[in-house]
């Protein structure tokens, strides 16, 4: 009910009415920047932060320590255990992290998901879409990204938000993937030895360089990827006119070159990777869609969606998730080359016989 309201409602942008669409949130949606009246700003504060090498995908050149993880709410139900934990490798930086395991399974495999900016975590506190995502014997861990829903606090300034600070927002995310790995790792509950992971928007591209960091990623599901950097801050509707033109600057541009998906993609030994498009979603252009399916590998599946109708049509009879689930299932060969792209029209017959 919540997503068809977003549908039919007046007034709502494009790139919100996607992400309630494709993101499939709980409650209202974030802003898309901090304003001056509700953003926290630091002053004159000025907090010595934890040396962190943005520029680099690994660990390497970088002094995070992970604390240990602190336990904070859990709910039980007939289908899941849903837990809440609070996990630490930098300073003034705590990520709420849920790990949430379906009942009966001694080991699960785990699924990351990781929804793109301005996304919270309320989803993860929806029991009926925790229900779909442990469904089939599968743990989900979910977070945000840097700079991200309760991730943007104080003393972080109002002019300083994801894309204005991307290589932070890219480098800082990466390596959380890495560290919850390690995380998880440490649990006896978990199958370790079977995750995939899930994104959308700026998520698939923090997907992309954390697979391409950590080959204990096997599977990849990829929801139109933000990248090829030049492109998409020239023309993505996500990035203010008024600001565009910094991010235009030579510097800006070489210091998240060597984060673009673009570049990263064709190195990808990931078994089994699936990107997903709409052909309308104003925050990643044409031409940007173009270079990121050119630089995905050839055993890569590719499906296009007209519009966030057939999406729709995929997301609400609950199979948006069904595809990296049998990519992970223990026992499962991973699926040969497809070099055919699947497209799926608005029309929901389209959308339904593509499964």
């Amino acid at each position: 009910m919540i997503l068809r309201s977003h549908i039919q409602g007046a007034g709502l942008r494009p790139g919100v009415l996607l992400a309630a669409l494709v993101l499939l949130a709980a409650g209202s949606l974030s802003a898309q920047k901090p304003s001056a009246e509700t953003s926290p700003s630091a002053g004159n504060i000025n907090l010595m932060r934890t040396p962190e090498d943005w520029s680099s995908i690994t660990l390497a050149g970088s002094q995070l320590q992970a604390q240990p993880a602190f336990p904070g709410q859990r709910d039980q139900t007939a289908d899941f255990i849903r837990e809440v934990w609070q996990v630490k490798w930098r300073k003034y930086d705590p990520i709420d992290l849920y790990v949430i395991r379906p009942q009966h399974v001694a080991k699960p495999p785990v699924i990351l998901y990781l929804y793109s900016f301005p996304s919270d975590t309320r989803r993860f506190l929806d029991d009926h879409y925790c229900r779909g995502l442990t469904e089939n014997g599968f743990a989900a861990v979910g977070f945000v990204s840097a700079l991200t829903g309760g991730r943007y606090h104080a003393p972080r300034p109002p002019k300083e938000w994801f894309v204005s600070e991307l290589q932070e927002s890219l480098g800082t995310s990466v390596h959380d993937v890495q560290l919850i790995l390690n995380y998880l790792a440490t649990r006896s509950d978990l199958d370790i030895s079977h995750v995939g992971m899930f994104g959308v928007g700026s998520g698939a591209s923090i997907a992309i360089l954390a697979a391409a960091a950590d080959p204990r990623i096997k599977s990849l599901d990829l929801l139109d990827p933000w990248g090829d950097w030049p492109d998409w801050i020239a023309k993505s509707s996500l990035v203010p006119d008024n600001e565009r033109a910094d991010y235009l600057k030579p510097e800006f541009q070489k210091n998240v070159a060597g984060l673009d998906p673009v570049r990263w993609l064709p190195k990808l030994k990931t078994k089994t990777i699936r990107l997903q498009e709409v052909a309308t979603d104003p925050f990643t252009p044409e031409i940007c869609r173009q270079r990121i399916e050119a630089a995905a590998p050839a055993s890569a599946k590719v499906v296009r969606y007209d519009g966030v109708q057939a999406l729709y049509q995929v997301s609400s009879s609950g199979q948006l998730f069904r595809w990296i689930k049998e990519q992970l299932r223990p026992g499962t060969k991973p699926a040969a080359a497809n070099l055919k792209t699947v497209s799926r029209s608005e029309a929901p017959q389209s959308a339904a016989a593509a499964q």
